[in-house]
């Protein structure tokens, strides 16, 4: 009988987007890999890996404390009749009623610390909560990864997780042949000079200093153009809403780009990507696939983000929360010479081969996994 495996997240959508790689890989190596996740239009997808999808819906922004007694409940039910050898977790509530209700079963525990998101807020109450929450359920898992030494620092100095029990992980990675750099070679200068943010339209992700540089450019007089693509999240209250994107787009300050499966034809057409956030990030995936496909980058000097990025040689890293920092960086960027610029692309795209291939988290998650079965 094959060792059967759980992995859970607060979406489809997440294990389609980051964890299809591992998913694959796990079912390679014979194990009976069973995904639990609300329902949503990425769960064929998830299906269709070739494990076995179980429904489990709920809010991951929800704060009922009915509807978290009946999350619990449900994990720790699936948890005891299927008896897995192993639970992994990812965002946060899997992360913390998954880790409860498999020490309750006798399941050893993997967690992925994807960034702090509500938990990088060090005064706001559900901040504290969620830290609380943490240290009562992290304490004994087997593995805790994370996805940069910022998190990782902060979660052994608040004893949260011991330290010979983590691990740093290159954010989820990225698939290089998926994202091949060199389609488009930035060797000629574009008029005018496209920057394109990539992303979840919620205000930390800098959503609203990207658009404030390209109002800063529009005044200028300068041949730049700033383009948003990504969602926009009605339900949750950090999301920049749709009627604020049409009054930008109205008022020609950006172009709406909308949401896409795929980015890549997005990026390829653009010559810069911009990312200044300021949210809990991990690693953020938009900035792997950019520099994955040879485009410079303009990110923040901020965890997680800073670390993709070689400062003035594959881009450039802005102040947090400064949108005039971030138009000069714009400014810098849109007087570089082609080669110049191509030259920024080819040093991502051997950064992001060096460090970030999802082959690395990969092995990372299976040495973890034959570690602790062989305990």
């Amino acid at each position: 009988m094959k060792p059967k495996l759980i992995i859970c997240a607060n979406t489809s959508w997440n294990l389609a987007n980051f964890r299809s790689g591992l998913i694959r890989s796990l079912i390679e190596d014979e194990f009976d890999v069973i995904a639990l996740a609300p329902f949503d239009s990425y769960s064929g997808r998830v299906a269709a890996l070739g494990c076995r999808f179980i429904r489990l819906d709920f809010d991951g922004h929800g704060k009922n404390i009915f509807a978290e007694i009946s999350l619990f409940l449900r994990l720790f039910k699936v948890l005891k009749e299927e008896k897995p050898c192993l639970f992994l977790g990812f965002t946060i509530k899997p992360n913390v009623y998954g880790s409860f209700a498999a020490r309750m079963c006798g399941v050893p525990v993997i967690n992925n610390i994807a960034g702090l998101g509500i938990a990088s807020s060090s005064t706001s109450l559900l901040s504290r909560a969620t830290r609380i929450l943490y240290r009562w359920t992290l304490r004994k898992s087997a593995m805790v990864f994370f996805q940069n030494w910022d998190d990782r620092r902060l979660f052994v100095d608040l004893k949260i997780v011991e330290s010979q029990k983590t691990d740093i992980l290159p954010g989820s990675g990225v698939d290089l042949q998926k994202f091949r750099g060199g389609q488009r070679q930035v060797t000629e200068l574009a008029d005018p000079t496209i920057f394109l943010f990539v992303g979840r339209l919620i205000w930390e992700k800098g959503v609203g200093e990207f658009v404030e540089a390209a109002r800063l450019s529009k005044a200028s007089g300068a041949s730049m153009k700033f383009e948003l693509l990504g969602s926009v999240d009605e339900k949750n209250p950090k999301s920049v809403r749709k009627d604020d994107v049409d009054r930008w787009v109205s008022e020609g300050i950006v172009e709406y780009r909308g949401d896409t499966d795929d980015v890549r034809p997005f990026m390829e057409a653009a010559d810069c990507v911009v990312l200044p956030s300021y949210y809990g990030e991990g690693t953020p995936r938009t900035l792997l696939e950019a520099a994955a496909l040879s485009r410079p980058i303009i990110t923040t000097n901020w965890s997680g983000c800073r670390d993709v990025v070689d400062e003035g040689v594959s881009g450039y890293l802005c102040h947090p929360r400064d949108a005039r920092d971030l138009f000069a960086k714009c400014v810098m960027f849109h007087k570089l010479s082609g080669d110049r610029r191509a030259n920024m692309g080819r040093a991502g795209r051997r950064k992001v081969e060096r460090e970030y291939d999802e082959a690395i988290v990969i092995r990372r998650y299976k040495r973890a996994i034959l570690n602790i079965r062989g305990a």
